[in-house]
């Protein structure tokens, strides 16, 4: 069952699955916060552009800060043409153990090209998300830092056996801009 604006508030209030939480939708230049069956979550302002430069290849077995080029303390970066960007949420999430997220695009983004491949918050999952930001376009594409930067879906169903907290997955409590790793 998806979960609606009350369930996801009450989560966020009662067992501080969202924090911080906004608890509307906040439409100061890009929207963020809480809405009718979602969340938009926000950016920070770390961002890890890919880039070739080195000649780098992309191994998600060893992957290497070589890849990216590091931007901070910025309002906004642009993504260049068929490339990405991987940015870490303002938000952190606990998600309850009956409780998965997923991340999708928001259309304002979506609308010039630039998409949020579908990441799952796992139940029993708590860090800080990180999202990757990919252009499809020919042309550079401005992404925000602390605006709204994609939606998340939270469906409810019956707790796992085994949860992602309960099998120590890799990416639990992460901070700031984890890339991908091999267990």
């Amino acid at each position: 069952m998806i979960l609606n604006d009350k369930q996801i508030k009450r989560l966020a209030e009662e067992q501080e699955m969202i924090s911080p939480f906004v608890g509307e939708s906040v439409s100061r230049g890009i929207s963020h916060g809480l809405n009718s069956f979602g969340y938009d979550l926000r950016c920070g302002s770390e961002f890890k552009i890919f880039t070739n430069i080195n000649g780098a290849t992309a191994d998600p077995k060893n992957f290497s800060e070589d890849n990216f080029i590091t931007v901070k303390n910025e309002d906004s970066i642009l993504i260049p043409p068929n490339s990405f960007a991987l940015a870490s949420s303002l938000e952190y999430f606990k998600m309850p153990r009956n409780v998965t997220g997923l991340v999708t695009a928001k259309s304002t983004y979506a609308r010039c090209g630039l998409g949020v491949p579908p990441t799952v918050l796992e139940a029993g999952w708590e860090g800080v998300l990180v999202c990757e930001f990919s252009n499809h376009t020919s042309n550079s594409i401005r992404l925000y830092a602390n605006a709204g930067a994609a939606q998340i879906l939270f469906f409810q169903g019956d707790p796992p056996d085994v949860s992602y907290s309960d099998r120590k997955g890799k990416y639990q409590f992460q901070q700031g801009i984890t890339l991908a790793k091999s267990k």
